[in-house]
């Protein structure tokens, strides 16, 4: 016999080709075991042989997938989405994206036949169960129903956590209610699919009717007896459960109950509830009490740790002992139980009671923790030894307390004091009072000061924390560490007074150039200041704060020099990164400074952003007055006029050039611009610029005040005209205490110096180095003569000597008030006078004056003139209502400052009062207010009401001239108000978005703007501030009402609205493909066109909204494309349905084509059309026949390749003849196969046969029995 099988596609084309029938006459056929292995058997043959291993038989270890399918079906008339047309897109599409981005389920949907939808869900168990939930939430209509259950079975329907609900939502795919447990109703609300809400609720029923089957009973048995019913340790209601299966609960003593619960089935709960009476019962009629007396403090030992001795005895005599509770003041204890235990029981209680004994040592309570030792080492000595000891300290309190057993307390009582004796007699204890703010300093970074202290002396010391705010630093130990610690401690926070602390605000970005690779370069600036502490922040902190810390001089010194250092590092990386920018350095005056920043760095700001460059202004404390810019070159220039032209319309500057021949200009500066500062401080402050050096140019430029630039000219005139001639230089030293005594007040002295001898004199600036150099220029003889009288004048102030003068006590209040701050003004003044007064307290009027006898003089004149202005000071008061005290005073109080230096006068303003305006609701002057008592300050007689209220007034102090032209001064700041008349309906456009309109101006204007309420519908606002700022504040809000004006008057010609009548079937052709056409006719005419919605009723509106004209035109624009439609036609033609997806293309590309080549539409049929063959095409009349011309040709030219495909169909041999011959690809006649041959195969063998195909026993149906047989298949071992 032979048989025939067809293995792979591969195979079977070879049997085709005749390459197997080639083959076969060469090579032996194989083997069927070889071609067909047996499959593995799971257990072993009956008589107990295995089968040998092949390939099927390899050992391999099953695998378990973590990946379930499953799929659900939703009914057509159960489905969300019934659109057909849009299977596969729309929202239903949507929805299953969702949901699979939710769960993480793979979704795939199909239709059936009857149009219900399958879906197919694969995933984790988990995200397939949720998926499902979703799917019949979102894509199946839903039901509900209502089950009701009682009341009392909702809780196991919902589980404990609510686990039992939810696994019972996902489980049936539904969301089920139930009602809160204050709602009376007892019905459970289910929703979902037919199929969940079924199952859902067969569940609900089956655990009410498992719960049905359970009891409870609640009994209400006397607290009193509730010991008996649980016994001793609970054992007695233990024993009871496990005897009865019933679960009893017994309210613990804490708990003021009577009530106990029994639950379980019927019978178990029957048969507990009458165990439970019967023991009450008992007890209730045979039990009898009494009441004894036990010391409240006692108790406790009565009732035991945990309530241990009171189950003890209970367990031992079995009466009840009811201890009062700790809130109680009874001392009672009451003893219930059998009259023949009573006695027992009652003396088990005193027993307990007595045990233990409470004592108490007394020690000093700052010895506490030495007691207690390190880790409480020492107390542990003694509690290891009597673990029962209970050993109590109590914070503040001079004892401790003892509490144990009698027998072991005399012991620990007398250790006790033998350390307290100990201890007393070698320990000492101080406090020092340190100012809270330098204990930080004292305790050291980690610790490492104070720690030092603590192990150099064997000391405690106790440091307050922040939050106490004390001064007291306590320290503990031994006398002499003690002593030793406290000096040490006081002369820390002693050097620490004379200290400063400065921030210095360097960015971030340059603290590690600073610092240096591996901190070199600080330590370097810490070698220079040695006694300066310089902290940086921690670079996550992102702190641009700097710390210096030290004595007050080198503070100030170090920050100089770093300051120094970043500037050149500023210098340095914007050139070194070639990023081709500009630094300008300009002078501008001090006092234009803070107009220049502007209110809160508005001016500034603003310039920097308009100019985009960066500006830097000196430190407020700084005496430069020199502006840096750094940008592009012309944006410096555009930043530099428009600071000048600020300072330039503050003040009367003027700007004058002067010609000096430029090789006279580096002579003219002097060393380190020495020669050239000196007359701009002669003159001034004025600003002097020369060119840059090599320039060639002669011109120098003069900015200041008028009269100032005429006199620096003249001395720059009369400087160059000496250098022309012949010049000297001439240097001499005095001590820098010396200098302003030699310059005089306003420069008199050095003035008389120069007009008599015609020389210059230059004194070094704070930043020279040597600060006693004196440098006099001018001709040889000028020199010699001006250097003459200087040395003099040096030589006189170095003649020390003492002088006396009588000053009244009344005055020495004003020389030595704040820290002397007079005394150290005129000692900077006159060459360093001392000037000493008598202490406080002494009834002396004589002052001593020491110092150069000249300065003595100057001194003790100008103390005389100081005298007589205080002699003739008078108070004269200013009335200004205190609510423009404020503004008076500026920011900081700068204006009221600046009023106290130019007038050298006291002003002090009143202390502030929050109680009702002038004019308002105030307190009734006779009788109450409010049913209140008024507090009255003065018993007085009514004021008069004309008169100025105490926190109106103003008081000024000094010289009468001076003070009337203070009150002028001060009257001058008192704001105004005027009012501007602006449309109510503009109010809100002039606020701007969360008032920043407003803030805008009221900052520019330095004033303030009062917008009226809303609910008053007032068109006037009002503006306070200085007289001279409301003129420029009401311009430039007349300028923005006249704006606002203009936009109203813009909005509403642009808010002309058109409507245009369009068929709505031409609306999406005037859309375009995704809006490219409406988009741009909208971006064309600047306008906004709104097409229907499709709940309108007019659909065939399209609204357009803009200017009249651009509206009008878009208007046009619409109808030409409607024109251009109307005139289009739609032909059909006839397409055989077999070419339609040639034309179509890949993806539309063929039809895409032809439409925009021919400018017309094309529309194919839907599958299932009436005529499959019908298109229709939409254009204009020439185009579309044009366009139909082209389909036809088309349809010719692929119908020849479909009709020579079919024809060769034909031809071609069925797949099921196999006897047929068969031709190759070259049309030559094939050989006839074989086929597959194998040997030895079961029905090749002697008393095999091939299986017969009819038959039951070799081909059974499912599920009918088969008899059993031991014969041996041709197919292998038989497995059913």
């Amino acid at each position: 016999m032979s048989s025939v099988a067809v293995l792979t596609q591969e195979s079977f084309n070879e049997h085709r080709s005749g390459l197997v029938a080639e083959q076969a006459g060469d090579e032996e056929a194989p083997a069927y075991k070889d071609a067909f292995p047996p499959l593995p058997e799971k257990a072993a043959s009956p008589e107990g042989t295995q089968e040998p291993v092949n390939a099927w038989t390899s050992k391999i270890r099953p695998l378990k997938s973590s990946v379930i399918t499953q799929v659900f079906h939703v009914p057509l008339e159960e489905r969300k989405y019934k659109d057909i047309n849009q299977f596969g897109e729309g929202d239903q599409a949507k929805v299953c994206v969702d949901i699979m981005h939710k769960t993480g389920a793979h979704l795939e949907l199909s239709m059936a036949k009857d149009q219900g939808l399958s879906i197919m869900v694969s995933g984790k168990l988990d995200a397939v169960m949720k998926a499902r939930k979703e799917i019949v939430s979102r894509l199946q209509t839903q039901a509900s129903a209502t089950v009701a259950i009682p009341k009392e079975h909702h809780r196991f329907v919902i589980g404990k956590n609510g686990e039992k609900l939810q696994e019972l939502e996902l489980k049936t795919a539904t969301k089920i209610q139930i009602p809160r447990p204050d709602d009376p109703s007892n019905h459970i609300k289910i929703s979902g699919t037919k199929e969940g809400l079924e199952k859902a609720k067969h569940e609900i029923l089956l655990i009410s009717a498992e719960q049905d089957k359970r009891a409870v009973e609640r009994v209400n048995i006397d607290k009193v007896f509730h010991p008996f019913i649980t016994g001793a340790y609970n054992k007695l209601v233990a024993d009871m459960m496990q005897e009865t299966g019933a679960r009893i609960n017994v309210p613990p003593p804490s708990v003021n109950k009577t009530e106990i619960v029994i639950t379980g089935e019927k019978e178990q709960v029957a048969l507990a509830v009458a165990m439970i009476k019967k023991i009450y019962e008992g007890k209730q009629k045979n039990a009898t009490t009494i009441a004894v007396e036990v010391k409240k403090s006692q108790h406790k030992y009565v009732i035991g740790p945990k309530g241990n001795t009171l189950q003890e005895i209970l367990e031992k005599t079995g009466v009840s002992v009811e201890i009062p509770p700790p809130d109680s003041n009874s001392e009672t204890v009451i003893l219930r139980g059998e009259p023949d235990r009573l006695g027992q029981a009652l003396t088990e209680v005193y027993a307990k009671a007595n045990s233990y004994t409470v004592s108490s040592v007394v020690a000093p309570s700052w010895l506490h923790r030495f007691i207690i030792g390190k880790k409480g080492q020492n107390l542990a000595k003694i509690t290891q030894q009597m673990p029962k000891v209970h050993i109590e300290f109590t914070e503040g309190e001079d004892k401790i307390t003892l509490e144990g057993p009698t027998k072991d307390m005399q012991m620990v009582q007398s250790q006790m004091e033998a350390i307290v004796t100990d201890l007393v007699s070698r320990m000492d204890y101080m406090e020092i009072s340190v100012d809270p703010r330098f204990h930080r300093h004292l305790i050291g970074k980690g610790g490492a000061n104070i720690n030092r202290i603590k192990d150099l002396h064997k000391v405690s010391v106790r440091i307050p924390p922040d939050n106490e705010k004390s001064h007291l630093i306590r320290i503990e130990g031994d006398p002499q560490g003690v002593q030793e610690a406290s000096k040490e401690l006081l002369e820390l926070a002693s050097r620490m007074e004379n200290e400063r602390t400065k921030d210095l605000i360097i960015e971030q970005r340059f603290h590690r150039a600073i610092i240096g690779q591996k901190g070199e370069k600080i330590k370097d600036v810490r070698d220079k200041f040695p006694e300066v502490i310089i902290n940086f922040p921690d670079p996550a902190a992102k702190s641009d704060i700097v710390q210096l810390r030290g004595p007050r001089n080198e503070v100030e010194k170090c920050s100089k020099f770093m300051a120094k250092m970043v500037a050149d590092m500023v210098y340095l990386k914007v050139f070194s990164h070639k990023l081709f920018l500009s630094m300008i350095d300009f002078p501008i005056f001090k006092q234009f400074h803070k107009n220049i920043i502007g209110k809160g760095g508005a001016n500034i700001k603003k310039i920097r952003e308009e100019t985009n460059t960066r500006i830097d202004l000196p430190a407020e404390n700084s005496n430069s007055e020199m502006i840096v810019i750094t940008g592009k070159k012309e944006n410096c220039e555009v930043a530099r006029v428009r600071i000048l032209a600020i300072q330039k319309e503050l003040a009367n500057i003027t700007e004058m050039e002067v010609s000096i021949p430029s090789k006279l200009h580096n002579s003219l500066i002097g060393s380190k611009g020495r020669f050239v500062r000196s007359i701009m401080e002669e003159c001034g402050g004025v600003h002097i610029h020369f060119p840059t050096e090599g320039s060639g140019i002669d011109t120098v430029t003069i900015r200041g005040p008028a009269e100032e630039v005429e006199k620096a000219k003249k001395q720059l005139l009369s400087l160059a005209q000496d250098k022309q001639t012949k010049s000297h230089t001439a240097e001499l030293k005095a001590k820098p205490e010396y200098h302003k005594f030699l310059i005089g007040k306003g420069g008199g002295n050095i003035r008389k110096v120069r007009d008599s001898t015609g020389a210059r004199i230059i004194f070094p600036t704070p930043d020279d180095e040597d600060q006693e150099l004196i440098t006099v220029v001018g001709t040889e003889e000028a020199v010699r003569e001006a250097q003459k009288e200087l040395t003099e004048l040096i030589k006189s102030l170095d003649n020390v000597v003492e002088d006396v003068m009588n000053v009244d006590p009344k005055h020495h209040r004003y020389f030595v008030a704040r820290r002397g701050q007079v005394l150290r003004d005129i000692a900077d003044e006159y060459g360093g006078v001392m000037v000493s007064f008598p202490r406080s307290g002494a009834n002396s009027d004589k002052v001593t004056l020491k110092g150069a006898k000249d300065c003595v003089e100057a001194a003790k004149k100008r103390m005389l003139e100081i005298i007589e202005d205080l002699d003739a000071q008078v108070t004269m008061e200013c009335v200004i209502p205190q609510k423009f005290h404020r503004s008076i005073m500026g920011p900081k109080g700068s204006r009221i400052q600046g009023i106290t230096r130019d007038h050298n006068v006291q002003i002090k303003f009143p202390e502030r009062v929050d109680g009702p305006a002038k004019g308002g609701p105030a307190v009734q002057e006779n009788g109450e207010a409010n049913g209140e008592v008024p507090v009255v300050e003065e018993a007085v007689a009514p004021a008069d009401p004309t008169a100025p209220r105490k926190c109106d007034i103003i008081v000024l102090s000094g010289r009468k001239e001076r003070c009337e032209a203070a009150v002028e001064a001060l009257k001058a700041l008192v704001p105004v108000t005027t009012e501007v008349e602006v449309p109510f309906e503009l109010h809100r456009y002039i606020i701007g978005q969360k008032g920043s309109g407003i803030r805008k101006m009221m900052d520019e204007f330095e004033v303030n703007i009062q917008v009226p309420a809303p609910e008053l519908q007032s068109d006037i606002i009002s503006i306070t501030g200085l007289a001279n700022h409301l003129d420029r504040a009401k311009e430039g809000l007349l300028e923005r009402v006249k704006e606002l004006t203009a936009e109203q008057e813009d909005r509403s010609l642009r808010s002309f609205k058109l409507t245009i009548t369009v068929d709505p079937k031409y609306h999406p052709k005037i859309i375009g493909r995704k809006g490219a056409i409406i988009t741009n006719i909208r971006t064309e005419h600047d306008v906004n066109i709104q097409f229907p919605d499709k709940n309108d009723d007019n659909q065939d509106q399209i609204t357009i909204t803009g200017y009249e004209h651009k509206a009008t035109a878009a208007k046009d624009a619409i109808q030409a494309i409607v024109d251009e439609l109307e005139e289009m036609i739609s032909e059909d033609i006839t397409l055989d349905a077999r070419v339609h997806a040639r034309i179509i293309g890949a993806r539309g590309k063929g039809i895409r084509k032809i439409m925009d080549e021919f400018k017309v539409d094309l529309r194919f049929p839907q599958p299932g059309a009436a005529d499959p063959n019908q298109v229709f095409v939409t254009g204009r009349p020439e185009l579309v026949d044009e366009a139909i011309d082209h389909l036809l040709n088309l349809e010719e030219e692929y119908m020849a390749d479909v009709n020579e495909n079919e024809s060769k169909i034909t031809y071609m041999k069925p797949a099921g003849d196999r006897g047929a011959s068969s031709m190759d690809e070259g049309g030559r006649e094939r050989g006839s196969s074989k086929g597959f041959v194998v040997r030895e195969a079961p029905w090749q063998t002697g008393s095999e046969k091939a299986p017969d195909m009819s038959s039951s026993e070799d081909f059974p149906s499912f599920g009918a029995p088969v008899a059993a047989t031991n014969k041996a298949s041709p197919w292998g071992p038989k497995r059913f």
